[in-house]
């Protein structure tokens, strides 16, 4: 859902990035580690590629997601100015999603697809701020663009007509503001900590929806409408250190807070302009309904480790862990957040004002269990969900 690393630098470290300042990743993980970039200006270009395995089972079915491939790029810019106190910059990163394409049996309409999207961009210019030799602060204040949509049998959760089924083809897209603030500050030449909160986006994502009560394409009960989805990304605040021993060995930790409970605690969608007089007559012009999700706040902890081989070369591995924020009476194949554990590889390379920095990561969770659903229809009653991931990152970076 929220992913735990971005871009190779940080990545091959376990994504640990709060207190550092070697990437252009901290536009989003911590500004005010801009200020201390050891070039004065500097371009990041990255691609993470996210390859899944979801795994579905209830007492009818035992399915696979089918693998369809994630690629998330990056693009960042910072340059400082000639007094050397002022660093500004802009990127575009994608640090959130979800997304899973099922085939599996529902109660009433046998056989059929279970398809859900979501992602999250943000385009962040940010200023960071050097005091003095030791303490920087920065900002970023942007924009946040977000698409879900779901493609699956539905049963309206509340209302009069909790309960009733439909084939759901929904689709919506919004915009939101968006802006983090941080700070870093260098205990001594070896040791900096930083700290960095992130708040939460809330969107208002339209789109439209198609809604078949039978399942045939019978003209007389499908409708079309206008739809409105409440979508909010949550806000984290997170502390990181960083101990560089000598020239060859360097350790990093964060500790983060994932503010899930106010984020997710239920999905608000409303339908609208309904095309069936039938439907509108039935369920009245406007059409309101509420998902239970109930997650909880989460903590992700984060270990990475560097061993400078060479002036330019560096070796990378790192540790994730960050317990799953979902309940298991919510807990739904297509909105699984329940990676709960990374490993992760690295390497960078320095040629000249060039850099290309690799990444490997490969997360994975225990089997999740579902007794009896809080969601209504019985769709995931007694079923258990399990997820692996393996992600390849590459970052080219040119500084001057």
């Amino acid at each position: 859902m929220v992913r735990d690393s971005i871009s190779a630098t940080s990545s091959g470290r376990g994504g640990t990035n709060i207190a550092h300042n070697d990437n252009l990743t901290l536009l989003l993980d911590n500004p005010a580690g801009l200020a201390h970039l050891p070039q004065r200006e500097r371009f990041d270009f990255g691609a993470d590629l996210l390859f899944t395995r979801l795994d579905y089972a209830d007492p009818w079915d035992e399915t696979h997601a089918k693998p369809v491939p994630f690629a998330l790029p990056q693009l960042a810019f910072a340059q400082r100015t000639a007094n050397d106190r002022l660093t500004y910059g802009i990127g575009v990163f994608a640090p959130a999603g979800f997304g899973a394409h099922y085939h599996f049996h529902h109660l009433l309409y046998g056989l059929r697809e279970y398809n859900s999207l979501g992602a999250l961009l943000k385009i962040l210019p940010a200023v960071a701020y050097r005091v003095d030799e030791r303490f920087s602060i920065g900002a970023t204040f942007g924009l946040g663009i977000s698409h879900a949509q779901f493609d699956m049998p539905y049963n309206l959760q509340s209302g009069c007509f909790a309960g009733l089924p439909a084939l759901v083809d929904m689709k919506a897209t919004g915009v939101a503001p968006t802006w983090s603030v941080g700070a870093q500050y260098r205990i001594s030449e070896q040791t900096t900590v930083g700290l960095a909160y992130i708040a939460e986006t809330r969107f208002r994502l339209k789109g439209d929806a198609d809604i078949d009560v039978t399942g045939l394409g019978l003209p007389l009960l499908k409708a079309g409408y206008d739809a409105q989805v409440d979508l909010v990304w949550p806000a984290s605040l997170g502390a990181g250190l960083t101990h560089q021993f000598n020239d060859r060995h360097r350790i990093s930790a964060d500790v983060l807070w994932f503010d899930w409970s106010h984020a997710f605690d239920r999905l608000d969608m409303k339908l609208t302009d309904g095309s069936n007089p039938l439907f509108n007559f039935v369920l009245g012009n406007t059409v309101r309904d509420h998902l239970p999700l109930d997650w909880h706040d989460s903590i992700a902890a984060r270990l990475g480790y560097e061993y400078f081989a060479t002036p330019n070369d560096v070796l990378r591995c790192g540790y994730i862990y960050h317990k799953s924020p979902i309940p298991s009476s919510t807990l739904m194949p297509n909105l699984g957040g329940t990676l709960e554990h990374a490993v992760t590889l690295g390497y960078g390379h320095q040629w000249k004002k060039w850099r290309l920095d690799l990444a490997y990561q490969y997360s994975w969770a225990p089997a999740n269990h579902v007794g009896y659903s809080r969601v209504l229809g019985g769709d995931y009653d007694h079923s258990t969900f399990e997820a692996q991931a393996h992600w390849v990152f590459l970052t080219l970076s040119c500084g001057f």
